[in-house]
């Protein structure tokens, strides 16, 4: 067993004391995805290495492109997110002291891969199974609407003051001063 040294950035990581909500949500995802069931619908159809320059794991690539999906990034813009992020470094497994992040041209290929060989819509069944096993629900499309909440501009109180929580907005032609409210609704159950 080779023994892995730590680099000074990742033990300065370790050592912080706040843990940030997008290493959270990593964790939690970490926890939630089904990651041998979806490298299993995948594996089929990944290069072996066999010819050509050695690929990078399945795994890694996985959840690479998972970071994509979920916070919406170009190709280019997950690669930066892979350097910039130490978060996002340990989700995926690169240790820059070792190694580069993906790049580029390599997410593309590997998206691709996905969408030639209609793995994606695999992937989000299997992932249905799982989270509906444990109580949970996705869907693919979610109803946002928003509304304003009026409000009473006048400072005619015992304070003296407008409520800090409202605000003046313009919609169409009309000002209002209040609140406004915005509301998600999973398309398919409602």
């Amino acid at each position: 067993m080779a023994l892995k040294q730590t680099s000074f950035s990742s033990a300065e990581f370790a050592a912080k004391k706040r843990i940030t909500r997008r290493e959270q949500f990593l964790a939690d995802m970490e926890q939630v995805v089904p990651w041998a069931e979806l490298e299993a619908v995948i594996a089929p159809v990944y290069p072996t290495g066999m010819r050509g320059r050695p690929p990078i794991g399945l795994s890694r690539m996985l959840r690479v492109y998972f970071i994509q999906q979920w916070y919406s990034l170009s190709d280019e813009a997950v690669e930066d997110a892979i350097y910039d992020s130490q978060a996002v470094r340990a989700f995926v497994g690169v240790d820059l002291a070792r190694e580069s992040a993906p790049d580029a041209t390599t997410l593309l290929k590997f998206r691709r891969l996905l969408e030639t060989n209609e793995l994606t819509q695999r992937m989000f069944i299997a992932i249905n199974a799982t989270l509906t096993e444990k109580g949970l629900l996705m869907r693919s499309g979610t109803i946002v609407d928003a509304t304003i909440i009026n409000a009473p501009p006048s400072t005619k109180n015992a304070e003296h003051k407008r409520d800090a929580d409202m605000h003046q907005t313009k919609k169409g032609n009309q000002w209002y001063f209040g609140m406004k409210a915005h509301i998600g609704v999973d398309a398919e159950s409602g």
